[in-house]
């Protein structure tokens, strides 16, 4: 067989298992969705507390309808994103001035290891007293939670950049301008795409959390107020709008790093 029918084959080897892999995925979501209306509408679980999936997919054709939910969604969406972007550019450029300075990185290495070890959540107040109980305390709320993190990944790919590269550039008297622009931050550009990812979980956290503590609209609010009033199909419908949103998200992310892993390539 020669090489072209043996790369066809592997392409198509490759397009059939991830066919599998979503098919599967599918499947098991859908299972899950009818084993939980199944279980409620039996009362093997209490329908009041866990609701099902009938009732969750009516309300959120009635807010959709009314138009509530777009505002609501919309206010978290933004916050999320404003958060997640300022975590990301903060950290990066934290990361960047630890690596320009290694005795400042030195100094702020154990600071940085405990403010990471610190539950972020209970920051929120003092943004709160301090940003006030407006949406600056929110987007703060979620740029908080990822900053540190990304700060601490970033500069550890900014350290790891092959030595070789550097002492090539260094050879030609190069400058560290240079040598942080044309070598170690396009080699730390894929764990700064992949940090991407996992900042958009943690902004969603940030900002939730920040909705809980002082908004009275979005995503957040919806949750908390679903408890109040005893309304768990509430929550569970924001729960779900949640997860769209952060999947949407993900997937963006997924899409900038093929493009930015390609310009690399």
């Amino acid at each position: 067989m020669n090489p072209t029918k043996l790369h066809e084959q592997f392409v198509l080897e490759k397009k059939k298992e991830k066919r599998f892999v979503r098919v599967t995925q599918v499947t098991i979501i859908v299972a899950l969705i009818a084993l939980w209306e199944l279980a409620s509408r039996i009362a093997w679980i209490d329908p009041l507390l866990f609701s099902m999936p009938s009732r969750i997919v009516t309300l959120l054709y009635e807010h959709i309808t009314a138009g509530t939910l777009w505002i609501h969604a919309s206010v978290t969406m933004f916050e999320t994103i404003i958060g997640f972007l300022l975590g990301t550019i903060v950290g990066t450029c934290l990361a960047a001035l630890l690596w320009w300075s290694r005795r400042l990185s030195t100094i702020l290495d154990p600071f940085l290891v405990i403010l990471n070890s610190m539950p972020k959540v209970a920051i929120g107040p003092i943004l709160i007293v301090g940003i006030g109980p407006n949406i600056g305390s929110i987007i703060a709320m979620g740029m908080l939670v990822s900053v540190i993190i990304t700060t601490m990944v970033v500069h550890t790919a900014f350290k790891e950049v092959d030595e070789n590269y550097i002492k090539v550039l260094q050879t030609f008297s190069a400058s560290k301008k240079q040598i942080f622009f044309n070598v170690v931050y396009p080699a730390s550009i894929p764990v700064i795409i992949s940090t991407l990812k996992m900042n958009v979980g943690l902004a969603w956290v940030g900002v939730i959390v920040g909705e809980f503590l002082v908004s009275k609209q979005g995503l957040g609010y919806l949750i908390i107020y679903g408890f109040q009033v005893f309304n768990f199909n509430l929550v569970f419908m924001s729960l779900l709008v949640i997860a769209i949103l952060a999947t949407i998200m993900y997937i963006f992310v997924e899409y900038i790093e093929k493009k930015m892993t390609k310009y690399n390539i």
